[in-house]
């Protein structure tokens, strides 16, 4: 009971594609194919330790202190 034959595997596909259609499943499988492809190239950048010179430097942790005043319409 707890698997399912090829038939109900193929009737879950007729389904799937009856309802997104062709066109829309492919580009899901090309989006999903680019977010892998950025997760794996972020990942070697991630192992690089330094960062690249295309790459602009993130500064973190530095915070600006300010003084709001209210504009005085004259």
């Amino acid at each position: 009971m707890g698997s399912f034959s090829i038939t109900h595997w193929l009737i879950v596909l007729v389904i799937v594609l009856l309802i997104f259609g062709t066109k829309k499943l492919r580009n899901i499988g090309s989006d999903l194919g680019g977010a892998v492809k950025g997760f794996k190239d972020g990942m070697k950048g991630a192992e690089g330790g330094a960062a690249s010179a295309d790459q602009p430097t993130q500064h973190v942790g530095h915070t600006i202190d300010v003084k709001a005043e209210e504009k005085v319409k004259s």
